[in-house]
């Protein structure tokens, strides 16, 4: 029986797999199955982490509107700021409500 020669498949594979893990230390940036492994759990982090993001800057538009609430002496909280706003059906766009340069 004559010998069959691997194909070129899993050695793409492998060098995408190497592309992506070019940047991590050690092992996880040489050998196959520790890279597969790292690559693994860097997307599961990258995912959560996006989730995260997305709270964290709701947290900071929150916090930034507050403080102009309350700069502007208008004692209200928050909650109750947004409740108004939505019975007299105005919008605000929380992401880009608070630019000035005076609130960071």
């Amino acid at each position: 029986m004559t010998r069959i020669k691997r194909g070129y498949i899993a050695r793409r594979r492998r060098t995408k797999l190497r592309l992506f893990a070019s940047s991590f230390q050690g092992a996880h940036s040489r050998l196959t199955r520790t890279m597969t492994q790292q690559r693994i759990r860097a997307l599961v982090s990258a995912r959560r982490d996006r989730g995260k993001r997305k709270r964290d800057f709701r947290r900071l538009w929150i916090t930034r509107i507050n403080a102009v609430i309350h700069e502007t002496e208008v004692f209200y909280s928050y909650n109750r700021f947004i409740h108004n706003l939505y019975k007299k059906q105005l919008l605000l766009n929380r992401k880009n409500t608070c630019t000035n340069s005076s609130i960071k």
